[in-house]
C-alpha cells in the first residue's frame, strides 16, 4: 500500500545540482522510496522552499516524519542513521568513519570550489586555482589508491561526496577547455569516476550530459575567455 504520510520521504532538489544528487543516490542506493519536487533555485525560490530551509534558502532538502533537514551532506549522514541496515554509507570502525568523514568534508570545503574555480574563475587567479585543483586531486589519487571504490568494494559516504569530481567535473572540463583531471596525471581517480558513473543505480540518478553541458555553457560560456 501507499506510505502514510508520517512515513513518506520527499527531496527537494535542483535537477542539476550535484548536492541535491547525492541525497538521490543514497535514497536509490538504499532503496528508499521518495517523491522528488524539482526546486528552479534560479527562478524562484517557493514559499515551500523557504519554510523548509529558512537559514540556507537552498536545495536540496530532505522531508522525513513531517521534519526537514537540510545540508547534502548532513542529510546524508541522517539518512544513515535512520536506514542503517540497507546498503550502510559509512564503516562500523570509529576510526574509519572519521576518516570517511574527513574526505567527504575535504571534497566538500576544498575541492569542489577549487575545480569550479580552475575551470571558471577569474582569469587572475585561475592558474592559482589550477595548481590547489591538482594538488587536492593528488591527495585523493592517493586516499583512494587501488581501490574500486573510497568505500572499499561498495559505494560510500566519500565516493558520494565526490560525486562532482565523478561526473560533473568532466563535463565542466569538457566546456570549458581546461583539462585537469586527465588519464595520464589521475590513472586512479579516471578509473574510479568510470566505476562510480558505470554503477547502474548511480547511472539512473545523473543528469544528461547534453543538458549539464548546454546549462554550463549557458552560464559561464564566456567566461573561459575573458
Amino acid at each position: 500500500g501507499k506510505m502514510n504520510q508520517e512515513e513518506q520521504v520527499q527531496v527537494l532538489g535542483l535537477w542539476g545540482s550535484p548536492f541535491s544528487k547525492r541525497v538521490e543516490m543514497v535514497l536509490k542506493l538504499k532503496g528508499i522510496p521518495y517523491e522528488y519536487i524539482e526546486e528552479d533555485v534560479y527562478v524562484q525560490k517557493s514559499p515551500m522552499l523557504l519554510k523548509l530551509n529558512p537559514i540556507h534558502k537552498k536545495v536540496p532538502v530532505l522531508v522525513h516524519q513531517g521534519k526537514s533537514i537540510a545540508e547534502s551532506l548532513v542529510i546524508v549522514e541522517y539518512i544513515e542513521d535512520t536506514w542503517k541496515t540497507s546498503y550502510p554509507m559509512l564503516p562500523h570502525d570509529p576510526y574509519e568513519r572519521s576518516m570517511a568523514r574527513f574526505w567527504a568534508k575535504y571534497v566538500d570545503d576544498k575541492v569542489m570550489l577549487t575545480l569550479w574555480k580552475a575551470c571558471w574563475g577569474p582569469e587572475s587567479e585561475r592558474e592559482k586555482m589550477v595548481e590547489e585543483a591538482y594538488e587536492g586531486l593528488k591527495y585523493l589519487e592517493e586516499e583512494l589508491g587501488d581501490k574500486q571504490f573510497f568505500g572499499g568494494e561498495t559505494i560510500g559516504f566519500v565516493d558520494i561526496a565526490a560525486d562532482f569530481i565523478a561526473y560533473w567535473f568532466g563535463i565542466a572540463q569538457e566546456a570549458s577547455g581546461v583539462m585537469i583531471m586527465t588519464a595520464e596525471k589521475f590513472p586512479k581517480l579516471q578509473r574510479w569516476s568510470q566505476n562510480f558513473v558505470g554503477n547502474n543505480i548511480i547511472k539512473e540518478v545523473l543528469p544528461p550530459k547534453e543538458k549539464l553541458m548546454a546549462l554550463f555553457k549557458a552560464q559561464f560560456g564566456n567566461n573561459a575567455s575573458n
